[in-house]
């Protein structure tokens, strides 16, 4: 089973930050070991994506808070309800430009990290179907 992982250095796990592009290059990954091992791994893996997702989504949000703030006191700056104030429209932009910078690069690292989430599920799933579990009456 060869799976392709997204190249990115923001995501770590057993399988990550390392820039490699096949799990089947990372010297660490026994793809013939014991099933049950790598649905452990993969777990786990997947328990630190969610982690990796969930703080990237906090700082989506600091980073929309962020740039609807400096959007709103340059908008009152430019029409007169604010007080003109070259320390405040200075960092006003710093947080519009700032927080969109945040924004999108915390984006694309929730996407990559869902995307990767997505083929570890699917390998998982793989795995355990391989092992044919019995049900317990």
């Amino acid at each position: 089973m060869r799976r392709s992982w997204p190249q990115s250095s923001n995501v770590s796990g057993s399988h990550r930050g390392r820039g490699i592009e096949n799990i089947d290059d990372d010297p660490d990954y026994e793809g013939n070991g014991d099933p049950h091992d790598q649905v452990v791994r993969l777990e786990a893996l997947i328990e630190e994506l969610t982690a990796k997702i969930e703080s990237c989504r906090k700082f989506i949000l600091v980073s929309r808070i962020a740039t609807w703030g400096g959007g709103v006191v340059l908008f009152a700056m430019f029409f007169g309800v604010m007080r003109f104030d070259l320390g405040a429209m200075a960092a006003a932009v710093a947080a519009l430009l700032g927080g969109i910078v945040v924004w999108g690069s915390n984006r694309s690292t929730a996407n990559e990290a869902a995307n990767a989430m997505a083929v570890a599920e699917a390998d998982r799933t793989a795995l355990i179907t391989m092992i044919n579990p019995r049900a317990i009456p």
